[in-house]
């Protein structure tokens, strides 16, 4: 097991090292996976997408400082010319009502509040942390499965974007010929935490 994942992210370095960021798929794949090693940022919340080489960032993060990480990371990934940050910030508090003095019950229920605030955020980090871990399996697969691609002879990797969800791989672009198309799914089927594989692929010059 530990050989597996020292193989994959190895297969994650081969993808900085080949410089892919340089492609809209390729700068997408690097933001992506450098927010997932980020203690910061979870990458999870974020979706990236990538056009001409403006950066898009959507989705919620719990604080103000992870949105900034966030775009800071993209600013400074290779390749990016713009960032457009439409990241929503959904930091809150629990916060109890204002004590009058003498009133008991006013202070129960503004313990009641701090109590079951305490619970929700308890319930909101364990719901978290699961994600999470789904989110980092999900940008170590789209970094092995590009990986293949750009050391594998039979196709152009810099012409497919990869991009994983649940374990489900999609692969999106326009390679050579069915041939390529159909190697490029076998690459990816054959990556260790693959499910299943969307061929988008469409055969072009």
């Amino acid at each position: 097991m530990l050989q597996r994942w020292t193989t994959l992210f190895a297969a994650a370095g081969v993808v900085a090292a080949v410089g892919c960021g340089q492609t809209d798929a390729g700068i997408s794949t690097t933001v992506k996976t450098k927010m997932a090693a980020n203690d910061t940022v979870k990458a999870y919340q974020i979706d990236v997408d990538t056009q001409n080489g403006v950066v898009t960032l959507t989705g919620d993060v719990d604080t103000t400082a992870a949105k900034t990480q966030a775009v800071r990371i993209a600013r400074e990934t290779d390749g990016v010319r713009d960032v457009i940050d439409q990241i929503q910030v959904t930091e809150t508090a629990a916060t109890g009502g204002l004590l009058e003095p003498g009133d008991d019950r006013a202070g129960r229920d503004a313990g009641d509040r701090l109590e079951q605030g305490a619970r929700d955020l308890g319930d909101r980090a364990g719901d978290s942390a699961n994600r999470a871990g789904a989110a980092l399996s999900d940008a170590a697969i789209t970094s092995a499965v590009k990986a293949k691609l750009l050391a594998d002879s039979g196709t152009r990797g810099t012409s497919i974007d990869v991009d994983t969800r649940a374990g489900v791989v999609a692969l999106n672009g326009t390679v050579a010929s069915r041939a390529e198309a159909e190697r490029a799914v076998t690459l990816a089927r054959n990556t260790d935490g693959v499910d299943h594989v969307v061929n988008n692929l469409k055969v072009g010059r």
